[in-house]
């Protein structure tokens, strides 16, 4: 499958950054990232809380058939400009991670195409590296491939 997501992880830095277009306009593609029903659709999990504004905060869980909690992570949101930017915290429940911070930033390119840019700064770069280790690029990419297709068939 080819990786239309790319990640750029710079050694001995303790940030990396993921860029991404889309066939989709930025309105579109700024709501997949603020609508909780999408949110749900495209990333497979449950939204617990989504208070899109300065000072509000989300969380995100998933479950297994049974029931059980196989992921939470939740954060605040720092800053809210719709359809440009969002600036927020992610931390996941139950992992060997710290919290980190997300600059979200959502630019309009020609042709109703959009590029999403986020820069992701964690606490140290052995957690960047940590974070790398795991298949985070392919699950990323496999998420924002199902992004472009449900969000997609909204236009």
């Amino acid at each position: 499958m080819e990786r239309k997501t790319n990640i750029s992880a710079e050694d001995g830095r303790q940030d990396l950054v993921i860029t991404r277009l889309f066939d989709l306009p930025r309105p579109l593609l700024f709501t997949a990232y603020t609508d909780p029903e999408i949110i749900a659709q495209w990333m497979g999990t449950n939204v617990l809380k989504l208070d899109n504004r300065k000072h509000g905060s989300w969380q995100f869980e998933t479950t297994d058939a049974q029931g059980n909690v196989v992921f939470r992570a939740g954060g605040v949101i720092h800053e809210f400009i719709p359809n440009q930017m969002i600036t927020r915290t992610f931390e996941m429940e139950n992992a060997p991670f710290g919290p980190q911070l997300e600059f979200l930033e959502f630019e309009s390119l020609p042709d109703g195409r959009s590029q999403l840019r986020m820069h992701i700064i964690y606490r140290s770069v052995a957690q960047r590296n940590q974070q790398l280790r795991l298949p985070f690029a392919q699950g990323l990419n496999m998420a924002h491939n199902r992004l472009q297709e449900i969000v997609g068939n909204l236009k």
